[in-house]
C-alpha cells in the first residue's frame, strides 16, 4: 500500500522570518508537507535561537533554544548574509524557486533589500507572498517598532485584563502574533489555491494589530452599539455567577462558573453547601452579582481543603462548568492532549529530546506529521542550494567563497 501523501506536498515556501509571527506560518504548512526553508544569518540568527529563554541546560546558544525549536520544526535551515551580493542572489533564486514567500521584517525592508513584492513576481510571477509586521505596511504607524507586549497593550487586550482598581496587565508573549499567524496561513493557502486556478499569484498585507481586534469583538460592537466601554473586571462576567478562579489543597487552583440558577444549585450540592441556595443574596444571578464578594468568600472557604482534580471531576458529572487550572507541567501529561497526540516528541541535535508541538488541526485523508525537529542554524545549506535548487558543487564552493552563507 503506499504511503498518503499530505496536503501541501510539492509546495515550496520561503520563509524570511523571525521570532514568532513569520515563522508559525511556515510551521503550519511543513506540517501539512510543504518544503519550507528558513533563513537567517550567523551574524544575526533568528531572536528566538539567541535572545528568549527557555535554553538548553539555561546555557544560551543558537542550537539551544526551546522558543526557535516550538516554532520551526519539520523545516530545512539555511544561513543568508543579506549584505553581500551573494547571500541576495541567493535569496533571489530561492524566491524564484518558491511558491510562497513568508516574511514579517519592518516594512520596506524587503524592498531595500531587493526582494519586495514587486522584485519577487518578475522573479516568480505567480509568486505568492505575505508580509506580516506590527502594523501593517501602510498608514501613520506602520514604521513604529514594538514586540508583542506593546501590540497587545495597543490593540486593548491589556486594558481589559485585571482588577477594576488595579493597571493594565501585559500578557505573557506576542499573543497577537499566534492570531495573526493562524489568519495568515489561512490567507496565503486562499491565495495559493487562486494562484493554482487562475496564474495569478499574490502580496498580502497583514497587519497583526488588526489581526488581533477580532479577538476583542464582543467588546468593539458593544461600544459600536450602545458606546459602552467595556472596562476590566477581574474574572468577572455579567451573565455567569460565581465566574472565578479558586485555590484548593496542594497550592492548586480550580476554575468555575455557573451560568444559570439551576447550575449554582447543583454547585451547592456537589460544595456539601446546601444552605447557599436557600441564601436570598444568591438566589438569582442579580443577587449574586450584587453580593458576589461575599459568595467568593464562602466557595473560597469550601474549595480550600479540596483537591482541584476530583472536585472538577465532581463538578462536571453535576453539569457544572468546572475545570482544573493547568500548569505547564501539567499539559504534558494531559490525557486529551496525549490522545490527540498534540505533542510529538522528536531527537534535536542540540537540546535532546524535545515535544515538538503539532498543528491544533489535522486532515483525516492527508495527516499532517512532525517531519523533523527543529534545524541547527545553517544545517541545510548545501542540502537546499544543491539539491533543491540544483546548484554544482564549485558553484556552492564559489558562493560560499564569497561570504554568501555566512
Amino acid at each position: 500500500m503506499s504511503a498518503i501523501s499530505q496536503a501541501l506536498d510539492g509546495v515550496k515556501v520561503a520563509e524570511f522570518g523571525a521570532y514568532a509571527a513569520g515563522p508559525h506560518i511556515g510551521k503550519m504548512l511543513a506540517t501539512f508537507g510543504a518544503t519550507v526553508v528558513h533563513v537567517e544569518s550567523h551574524q544575526r540568527p533568528d531572536g528566538f535561537r539567541t535572545e528568549y529563554p527557555p535554553f538548553k541546560d539555561g546555557k544560551p546558544g543558537p542550537d539551544r533554544g526551546g522558543c526557535f525549536a516550538i516554532f520551526n520544526d519539520s523545516k530545512h535551515a539555511v544561513t543568508l548574509d543579506l549584505k553581500t551580493s551573494a547571500g541576495i542572489d541567493l535569496a533571489k533564486r530561492l524566491v524564484g524557486w518558491a511558491d510562497i514567500v513568508v516574511e514579517n521584517m519592518r516594512p520596506e525592508v524587503m524592498d531595500r533589500l531587493g526582494l519586495g513584492y514587486e522584485t519577487a513576481r518578475r522573479l516568480n510571477p505567480g509568486i505568492v507572498m505575505i508580509s506580516s509586521c506590527n502594523m501593517g505596511q501602510t498608514g501613520p504607524r506602520a514604521h513604529t517598532p514594538g514586540f508583542g507586549s506593546q501590540l497587545s497593550a495597543l490593540a486593548g487586550f491589556c486594558g481589559l485584563t485585571g482588577t477594576p482598581d488595579g493597571p493594565p496587565m501585559l500578557l505573557y508573549g506576542p499573543y497577537i502574533d499566534f492570531i495573526a499567524s493562524t489568519l495568515g496561513a489561512t490567507a496565503v493557502l486562499a491565495a495559493l489555491d487562486g494562484q493554482r486556478r487562475t496564474g495569478q499569484g499574490a502580496w498580502i498585507d497583514l497587519a497583526q494589530y488588526e489581526s488581533g481586534l477580532m479577538f476583542v469583538a464582543g467588546a468593539l460592537l458593544d461600544y459600536h452599539v450602545s458606546g459602552r466601554v467595556t472596562e476590566r473586571a477581574d474574572n468577572r462576567d455579567p451573565r455567569a455567577a460565581p465566574h472565578n478562579a479558586y485555590r484548593c489543597r496542594d497550592g492548586a487552583w480550580l476554575a468555575l462558573s455557573c451560568w444559570s440558577d439551576d447550575e449554582f444549585g447543583r454547585l451547592a450540592e456537589v460544595l456539601g453547601c446546601p444552605e447557599l441556595r436557600a441564601d436570598r443574596r444568591f438566589a438569582t444571578l442579580d443577587a449574586r452579582q450584587a453580593n458576589i464578594r461575599d459568595l467568593d468568600e464562602l466557595i473560597a472557604a469550601c474549595l480550600l481543603w479540596r483537591g482541584a482534580e476530583e472536585t472538577a471531576a465532581r463538578l462536571q458529572s453535576a453539569q457544572v462548568h468546572a475545570y482544573p487550572v493547568n500548569t505547564i507541567a501539567d499539559l504534558f501529561r494531559d490525557p486529551q492532549l496525549a490522545y490527540r497526540r498534540i505533542w510529538r516528541r522528536r531527537l534535536h541535535d542540540g537540546i535532546g529530546d524535545v515535544a515538538c508541538y503539532f498543528s491544533a488541526f489535522d486532515l483525516s485523508a492527508t495527516p499532517g506529521e512532525v517531519t523533523a525537529a527543529a534545524p541547527g542554524i545553517g544545517q541545510h545549506n548545501a542540502y537546499v542550494f544543491q539539491e533543491l535548487l540544483g546548484m554544482s558543487g564549485d558553484e556552492y564552493a564559489a558562493y560560499q567563497g564569497r561570504g554568501a552563507f555566512q
